[in-house]
């Protein structure tokens, strides 16, 4: 390391003071390495900054630390005495030992001491090539896995791990007193809009390996395991290594690659040349362009030629000449651009400790350029001129556009006439945007044949976008369709011919996010809309059962698992658009979600029994029950619902599994269960599933996750409280042998058949539903579940009746109307009204009601008055005419509910009107 005379690290000081607020700071609050850097003297900096790290508090000496070696960094580059090497070097390196240090400590706080094993985190970006910069943020991928990582036994792998990673977060993302250590990105990991902080690895490996798209290629050229378990980490690197380095790429991979490049260009909207607002990272000829340069020849070169491997940019320029595969003098220069933009990036980073990348105006401008040894801002912005110069056309000869990237605006295109007729939003950008889907970038548009028919189908598609309550939202997720599809050109010539379907899917893509964000996901769910047997209500669960085992190309545990993600959101997706188009009754919708959620329990539960087996063996005349609880237990399902299950067991406490690993019966099924949990609600490569609410067990969140049978029907019968009876009310055992389930029914029916001191009861649900009332408010004026006169009046009217057990005359309900106690609770509610114990237009009110909750998770799914179009399709799902006539006869279903609750608890309710 070479140190320059004293004078020079006297004016790095000078300029640091005068220039870098940030600097400034951090000088006087360090006096110590003040003083070393007066005196020139490099090594003892650097040992003073590293040991600022060794305090107790983990948090705070990384702070220390970071805070010590950015300040010794800067002002040692101000002054000349490291290379920029050396600065982003050590700045890579102090972010490595801080993810690691935070990976240890997280675990290290629920388990003492020990190695991270199974816990990884891969270094992408500049972290990942050893090209950090001053504010840069790290753009982790955290894995685990489930096999081996280190936990408690009773914690869920998948549990563990997300907190684990949330931990991670806050000790290096925190601004505190002492400042912050790395802000953390976490949105490069696979499919970040739906996977959990911490990815398991085989779900990462099955992504990289099915559904990954060009960008991330580019992004993994930098990889590395960086923290963590670092021997996992390689060895996941090296089995998604062809997934980077391809042997062979074809025409279609090629392109990809360079409508990537030129999406740079495109998606830049600051000024064209250097000035103020130019930004040295985006725009012409800047960072972004080299990396991209030099990344695109290493991804089309790479596969064959493996000392192209590498992850630095100034390396990979050099490694590509060395090659043959670019000219070494644009080698040169971008080489030599890139590490002066880099440090011109530093002194704009260094002012404040920002994450700026932009030129300066004015004074601002002068300061930047008088921090790194200028004049002024002029003789910056006429070096960055003909910098940029030089590296933008070497870049415009690989993507072949020679023009700069922003002209001025020309006048209205065609296109964009047509738009703005159209009532489009910003027609000339929008114009601009579609002009770019024709370019070669989605291989979805690449063959003649396809073109042909996406040019003839996009004046239709856009006037029906046009009409839609969301254009906007249209337009962006049919071009995730065309992203992801790899060929539509049946597609496209369908939906020009068939104006019902291209109606369809418009819907789809407006109505709901929860669709339109599905499809966006996996546009082979466009096949729902063509196939008409497709929007057909599924069968039996028996019958979506063996639907996910056929599904399930091989029949491994991860294969059964991937295919239940995959035939329920099929399900799920085409059930969605059943209900949009007005096509099935929402009550029959809610059955169908019900028997598909049913029938992925029965796999899970199955297919990780087996897997657990494995490895803990079975006990002896022990099984693991789910009792279904809610809109569950009552088959009555929305697109929006948790899963809300209880987990019992029947086993002796004395038993113990047979198997290579044994356990106690209730570590046992405790450990099923939580493992059954994660089956269900760990997203996979084919996405998420359900979320699972266990919290209706007893004792809730403070109890263990399953409980004996005898423990469950001792709590029932001498602790419960009401409102779990009322929860009861809608249990229904999903799984087990049939013996067990007999018993437990039993158990079900004892319990809601027990004598009960009536006034105690009614006062106790009265004052539930008021104490509820208070705390928990209508989300808005469709809010048909909490508005008073709702569903939940409704119910806890049904449950107090079903509590009470007796009829009029004083004889036992269930003698005489056993269906009143059905979970289905419009079975229930019938019963009831057939015993005299309700008024008829209750059956109504609550069809109406349910209708409108199952319709409304999806077109009005914050409660509020949805736009137009949405409105009109949640009338037609609830088989009224108009929005206006649906909101008049709620109205009159939530006053005749508050009649019935008067006449029940002699309670006068206040409504409010709903229009």
């Amino acid at each position: 390391m070479s140190i320059s005379d004293q004078p020079e690290w006297n004016d790095a000081l000078g300029r640091a003071r005068a220039h870098a607020p940030f600097l400034a700071r951090a000088l006087e609050k360090q006096p110590e390495l003040n003083a070393l850097l007066a005196n020139g003297d490099a090594a003892a900096a650097f040992d003073w900054a590293r040991n600022r790290g060794d305090a107790e508090d983990i948090g705070i000496g990384l702070r220390q630390e970071r805070l010590a070696l950015a300040t010794m960094l800067a002002v040692g580059d101000l002054a000349g005495a490291f290379p920029l090497n050396t600065v982003i070097g050590e700045l890579s390196d102090f972010a490595d030992r801080a993810l690691d240090r935070a990976i240890r400590a997280s675990i290290e706080e629920r388990l003492g001491i020990g190695e991270p094993t199974g816990f990884m985190a891969l270094a992408l970006g500049k972290q990942g090539s050893r090209e950090l910069n001053y504010s840069s943020d790290i753009d982790p991928i955290l894995l685990y896995d489930p096999a081996t990582l280190r936990r408690r036994d009773n914690d869920d792998p998948g549990d563990a791990a997300q907190r684990y990673a949330r931990r991670i977060v806050k000790l290096l993302s925190e601004n505190t007193a002492h400042g912050y250590v790395l802000r953390v990105d976490l949105r490069l990991r696979p499919a970040s809009e739906i996977s959990p902080m911490a990815v398991p690895a085989a779900s990462a490996q099955a992504h990289y390996q099915g559904a990954a798209l060009a960008w991330e290629r580019a992004a993994f050229i930098r990889a590395r395991a960086a923290a963590g378990d670092i021997a996992a980490g390689n060895r996941f690197l090296e089995a998604i290594r062809p997934f980077v380095w391809r042997s062979t790429l074809d025409f279609g991979a090629i392109e990809e690659i360079r409508a990537l490049t030129l999406r740079i260009r495109e998606s830049y909207d600051g000024p064209v040349r250097p000035g103020p607002g130019f930004d040295v990272k985006r725009g012409r000829g800047g960072i972004r362009e080299i990396e991209f340069f030099a990344q695109t020849h290493q991804l089309i070169h790479g596969g064959r030629d493996p000392s192209l491997r590498v992850r630095g940019t100034r390396e990979a320029l050099d490694a590509l000449a060395a090659a043959g595969r670019i000219d070494s003098e644009h080698a040169l220069v971008l080489g030599d651009g890139y590490d002066r933009l880099r440090t011109i990036e530093h002194r704009l980073q260094m002012v404040n400790d920002r994450q700026t990348h932009s030129l300066p105006e004015g004074d601002a401008l002068d300061n930047v350029a008088q921090l790194d040894g200028m004049h002024g801002g002029a003789e910056l912005v006429e070096e960055l001129t003909d910098l940029s110069d030089r590296t933008g056309r070497i870049y415009e000869e690989l993507i072949g556009q020679a023009a700069p990237m922003k002209a001025p605006v020309p006048a209205k295109s065609e296109l964009a006439s047509q738009l703005d007729a159209q009532g489009f939003a910003d027609p000339e950008a929008l114009a601009e945007r579609l002009n770019t889907w024709r370019d070669g970038c989605f291989a979805s548009i690449r063959s003649p044949a396809a073109l042909e028919a996406f040019d003839r189908l996009m004046p239709k598609l856009l006037d029906a976008m046009a009409q839609s309550d969301d254009p906007e939202r249209a337009i962006t997720r049919w071009e995730g369709i065309l992203e992801r599809a790899a060929s539509a050109v049946t597609l496209f010539r369908l939906l020009a011919a068939e104006p019902d379907v291209l109606r369809r899917l418009v819907a789809t893509l407006t109505l709901t996010r929860t669709l339109s964000d599905e499809l966006a996901r996996r546009p082979d769910l466009l096949d729902t809309l063509l196939d008409r047997s497709a929007l057909e209500l599924p069968g039996s669960v028996e019958t979506i059962v063996a639907r996910i085992e056929q599904a399930a190309a091989r029949g491994d545990y991860e294969a059964l698992l991937d295919a239940i993600r995959s035939v329920t959101g099929d399900i799920r997706f085409a059930l969605g658009v059943q209900l949009i188009e007005g096509l099935t009754d929402p009550l029959d919708i809610a059955k169908a979600l019900s028997r598909t959620a049913e029938a992925g329990l029965r796999i899970a539960i199955r297919e990780t029994e087996a897997e657990f087996a494995r490895a803990h063996g079975r006990i002896k005349g022990g099984e693991l029950l789910v009792l279904g609880l809610g809109r569950f237990g009552g088959g009555a399902l929305t697109h929006a619902s948790d899963l809300d299950i209880v987990y019992l067991f029947t086993a002796d406490y004395a038993a113990q599994s047979d198997g290579p690993r044994p356990l106690g019966a209730t570590q046992y099924f405790n450990r099923l269960a939580s493992r059954v949990t994660a089956a269900l609600s760990v997203p996979t490569a084919q996405g998420a599933l359900y979320e699972v609410d266990t919290r209706l067990r007893p004792q809730g969140a403070q109890g263990p996750l399953a409980v004996s049978c005898e423990a469950f029907a001792k709590y029932q019968r001498e602790t419960a409280w009401t409102w779990e009876h009322m929860a009861l009310a809608r249990a229904r055992v999903l799984t087990g042998s049939d013996e067990a389930k007999a018993d437990l029914e039993e158990l079900l029916e004892e319990v809601l058949q027990s004598k009960r001191n009536h006034a105690e009861l009614h006062e106790a649900v009265r004052s539930m539903r008021a104490e509820m009332a208070k705390h928990k408010q209508p989300k808005g004026v469709l809010d048909v579940k909490l508005q008073r006169g709702g569903l939940v009046d409704l119910e806890f009217a049904v449950h107090y009746l079903q509590l009470k057990g007796r009829m009029p005359d004083g004889s036992i309900l269930v003698d005489r109307h056993p269906e009143a106690f059905d979970p289905d609770l419009g079975t229930a509610v019938k019963a009831l009204i057939a015993a005299d114990l309700l008024p008829e237009e209750i059956a109504p009110a609550y069809d109406l009601m349910t209708r409108m909750l199952v319709a409304g998770r999806l077109l009005a799914p914050d409660s509020a008055a949805p736009p137009a179009s949405a409105a009109q399709a949640l009338a037609r799902a609830c088989g009224v005419d108009s929005y206006d006539a649906l909101l008049r006869e709620l109205d009159e279903a939530r006053h005749d509910v508050a009649k019935m609750w008067n006449a029940i608890f002699g309670e006068t309710l206040s409504l409010t009107t709903v229009q």
